[in-house]
């Protein structure tokens, strides 16, 4: 009697990913890189905090620049080439994120400023009284 052999899938399949979309969302008090395939499905993401930053030291730029890092480390593995860059918020680790993706070796096909600005559109909050 033949034994049944049955594979077990892999929750994360190793997929060969030749482009893809890095989005690096900088606040104030984060800042997160998640990469994509063209479609938009999620590859890897990283944040400051995810990376053992707490408290006032998740905004900074060597925060992110570890973000982008540890994002990037497992597109390498899936053979990524070529990527674009969205880049949307107005925190401290934009540029170094942004210097750290392109130390990583990946070829950068347009760095795109996606920060939503508003057209005078809503009433903004009341002033802070400190």
């Amino acid at each position: 009697m033949p034994k049944l052999v049955k594979k077990i899938s892999l929750r994360k399949s190793k997929r060969r990913i030749p482009k893809g979309v890095i989005h690096i969302q900088a606040t104030f008090n984060n800042t997160i890189v998640t990469v994509t395939d063209i479609r938009g499905q999620a590859v890897s993401w990283s944040s400051a905090g995810a990376c053992g930053f707490k408290g006032t030291k998740k905004s900074t730029p060597f925060a992110a620049q570890t973000a982008a890092e540890n994002a990037i480390r497992v597109l390498l593995d899936q053979g990524m080439k070529q990527a674009e860059i969205m880049i949307s918020g107005p925190g401290p680790g934009r540029d170094t994120a942004l210097r750290a993706i392109r130390r990583s070796g990946i070829i950068l096909n347009f760095v795109r400023d996606v920060t939503p600005m508003p057209h005078n559109g809503c009433r903004p909050p009341k002033k802070r009284r400190v």
